[in-house]
């Protein structure tokens, strides 16, 4: 799923990625056990997912303000707050489902899916049956389609860290210093976010990791009947797939995960987020490339180079006066990083920018402020941006002298400035959580897990490419799809036959190439 905007009240722009939230586990052994306090949580997920077998899930009409209309039906799931405490403290999942549109015959069971975050909810993938997304079309015949909330997400148990309206408010800080005393107002901001998160939802937090949702996800599969799990993952949900397939290697069925976290316990998460600061600086370039090569239907710039002057220009004015007094360089941000994120966004953006520069002022504010009044989307927004912190700061150490983030992030914004300040300080509450961090998992292959389809892009900025790489090393066995020369995050949902025949197949049969494969990239945006 991708992050967007959302700029903490630790006053940066978030950088929208959602990366993968890694979470610390036990080092689970050759036969599926766990080590310490494993073993509980072992225990715990068995005697959870054996209850909710035998009470399944209530189906019913959706409630009128959460926008699913019948046939979509929703329920609820209970799962453990600690799985170690099976019988303790429980909280809620809330959970949809489309039935799927084939005979019975047809019909191989459900297919959960989760879009990414941390802080994504899923709750709209059964809306691509009712859409008739012509991309699912075959896969809806043969499985029921399965959103849920992940814990502390939406439905589930929502977490928070600050007012949803003073988390929102514009304009921000800028999030590139100019100052020691700038890094000092914004390190003080991370700070008494971390503390908000430690009030408001302190009960939670050291629980919301990778694993614990991983476990819920088991829960799920059983309330719903299923023997085993079918499941789509992308962007931080690859990394859910693949602490799921490392714990529950028997109980996996089939699993696609696109746009891939690398699932490196040295990566998650401070390096990743680095990592991606490299990445959307490529692909911000390959953006940029395209508005000057349409330069006749943008304006903007005819080189590359000259497309760069006008963002700095336009940067610069926004920080000296925020444009109807909400969008400074933190909010510009917040909204063109939707170009190197998705190929889908190109065209709006550079479209936003073009109208400015020709005197419509309306169509920036309106893209890029917050909308006040849209209380439901604001407290959305607060939520996704505190379970983010919450996931990745629980599932791995992260530095804790301030030392460490100056060097790095100084040293990659020389290079690679777009994003890379903007990203330090969404994460920079993780140097003073106020809950114990974990050990990542090590994800790997264990005895009974099935083929695993990867899928994908080379010039992914959210999630880059070396992740793909590094999770089918892991799992053998596993089949990698790679679109060459292309970035869009989330390849599933682009039309590309290559990689949509072969998504099909696998979903359908089980079968895939007896080779990894290289998909050309799929069309370029027309503007």
């Amino acid at each position: 799923m991708r992050r967007t905007t959302v700029l903490g009240s630790a006053g940066a722009l978030v950088a929208g990625t959602l990366i993968a939230g890694a979470m610390a586990a036990p080092a689970a052994s050759a036969d599926g056990r766990h080590h310490g306090r494993g073993d509980a949580e072992a225990r715990g997920v068995a005697v959870a997912a054996q209850r909710a077998a035998k009470s399944g899930i209530d189906w019913k009409d959706c409630p009128e303000d959460w926008g699913l209309t019948a046939p979509i039906q929703c329920g609820w799931v209970t799962v453990p707050l600690d799985y170690a405490k099976p019988h303790g403290k429980k909280i809620k999942l809330a959970v949809d489902r489309h039935v799927s549109t084939g005979t019975k015959a047809e019909r191989q069971g459900a297919l959960l899916y989760n879009p990414g975050g941390p802080g994504g909810s899923g709750l709209r993938f059964p809306t691509r049956i009712t859409a008739k997304n012509p991309l699912w079309t075959k896969t809806a015949k043969a499985y029921d389609f399965v959103g849920f909330d992940p814990r502390g997400v939406g439905h589930s148990a929502p977490i928070s860290c600050v007012d949803p309206q003073e988390f929102v408010k514009a304009p921000k800080a800028d999030p590139v210093p100019d100052s020691e005393a700038d890094k000092r107002a914004q390190r003080k901001l991370a700070r008494e976010y971390a503390e908000g998160c430690g009030e408001r939802s302190g009960a939670m937090l050291p629980h919301m990791t990778t694993p614990n949702t991983a476990r819920d996800l088991d829960v799920i599969r059983a309330a719903l009947g299923e023997k085993k799990l079918n499941f789509l993952g992308v962007s931080y949900g690859t990394y859910l797939g693949a602490v799921y397939g490392t714990l529950f290697p028997t109980h996996v069925r089939r699993m696609v995960v696109d746009s891939v976290v690398d699932p490196s316990r040295k990566n998650i998460w401070y390096r990743a987020n680095l990592n991606q600061d490299i990445a959307f600086q490529m692909r911000w370039d390959d953006w940029k490339a395209w508005v000057a090569k349409h330069d006749d239907v943008y304006g903007i710039g005819d080189t590359p180079q000259k497309v760069e002057k006008a963002w700095l220009e336009l940067r610069a004015a926004a920080k000296k006066k925020p444009i109807g007094g909400v969008v400074g360089p933190a909010e510009l941000i917040g909204f063109f990083q939707g170009a190197p994120y998705y190929d889908s966004a190109w065209a709006p953006t550079a479209k936003t920018w073009s109208a400015y520069r020709a005197g419509d002022t309306q169509a920036l504010i309106d893209a890029a402020a917050p909308d006040m009044s849209d209380l439901a989307g604001n407290a959305a927004s607060e939520n996704g941006n505190a379970v983010y912190n919450a996931v990745e700061c629980a599932d791995a150490q992260w530095p804790t002298d301030w030392r460490t983030w100056d060097r790095d992030n100084t040293r990659l914004h020389k290079k690679y400035p777009f994003m890379t300040w903007a990203n330090a300080w969404m994460n920079l509450p993780c140097a003073t959580w106020p809950a114990k961090s974990q050990t990542p998992l090590d994800v790997k292959t264990r005895k009974g897990l099935p083929p695993v389809l990867i899928v994908q892009s080379t010039r992914d900025a959210a999630t880059p490419y070396a992740g793909a790489v590094e999770l089918h090393k892991r799992f053998k066995g596993s089949r990698l799809i790679t679109e060459k020369d292309a970035g869009s995050h989330g390849v599933t949902g682009l039309v590309n036959p290559c990689v949509n025949e072969r998504v099909d197949t696998y979903l359908l049969t089980g079968k895939t190439d007896r080779r990894d494969v290289t998909c050309t990239p799929h069309a370029t945006p027309k503007p």
